[in-house]
């Protein structure tokens, strides 16, 4: 992900997000610490995943599970500068799915994440409803 470039810029992912930085997300070096950064992929992916919930109601109540998660760090990120988070949908398989983020300040990358996402229901792991892959289509990752 890293050496992608179009992954460094905002206009690749359809998702957007502006997130609030907090005085309790520096570390001793004055920039955003590595577990600030995490939760601000976290909410990104939460708050995307309440909006698709929002679409895909009618059908039932997914679960989407983290399987796996790989981030790399680009930038310094600074405490009292918003994060623009952005995410895209880069594949879905049968009961799964990747994410791709990225997150910007003043228009610099600073970061990339990698999600692997799982599809549940209420007896486990399910596959992927119809309605469900049409939403992801819609936020597929540009470019």
């Amino acid at each position: 992900m890293r050496t992608d470039p179009k992954r460094r810029l905002a206009e690749t992912y359809p998702f957007e997000l502006t997130l609030d930085t907090r005085f309790g997300d520096m570390d001793p070096n004055r920039h955003l610490n590595n577990t600030a950064i995490s939760r601000l992929y976290e909410e990104t992916r939460v708050r995307f995943h309440m909006m698709v919930r929002s679409t895909y109601g009618e059908v039932g109540h997914p679960r989407f599970l983290v399987g796996h998660i790989a981030i790399d760090y680009l930038g310094e990120g600074h405490y009292p500068e918003p994060v623009v988070a952005r995410l895209g949908v880069t594949h879905v398989g049968t009961s799964s799915y990747r994410l791709a983020l990225g997150l910007f300040q003043q228009d610099q990358c600073i970061g990339l994440q990698d999600a692997v996402m799982v599809h549940r229901n209420e007896t486990g792991v399910a596959p992927i409803p119809d309605v469900l892959r049409q939403t992801f289509d819609i936020y597929r990752l540009r470019g």
